[in-house]
């Protein structure tokens, strides 16, 4: 292999690995809730996040009443359908904020 083929090689994967290691972080959006009590309540609530379409984490703060979701990647979280999801595990989103905007009732879209 020529110098400069190894060169170009050597080039082309610390370009992949620098990609690979830049990764975007996934955009978090938080939800307040009314009520969590307990892991159970949280539970409860992240079940029904994870229904919501391209979701792909669920992370809690039973203590600040918050939950934190990620998206998989590319995917745009629908507000509306995160909340939805909140009220259909019996609870209510004080609010949500998160790449969409931030609201203090249910959204739209």
């Amino acid at each position: 292999m020529h110098l400069k083929s190894m060169y170009a090689l050597a080039f082309a994967v610390c370009l992949m690995l620098v990609g690979q290691l830049t990764a975007a972080e996934p955009a978090w959006t938080s939800i307040t809730v009314k009520e969590m009590h307990c892991a159970g309540c949280a539970q409860k609530v992240a079940s029904r996040l994870y229904t919501v379409k391209g979701v792909k984490e669920v992370r809690v703060n039973v203590e600040k009443k918050t939950l934190f979701v990620a998206g998989q990647e590319q995917a745009t979280l629908s507000p509306k359908a995160m909340w939805e999801a909140v009220l259909k595990a019996e609870n209510e989103p004080l609010r949500l904020a998160g790449p969409s905007g931030t609201f203090t009732k249910k959204p739209t879209f």
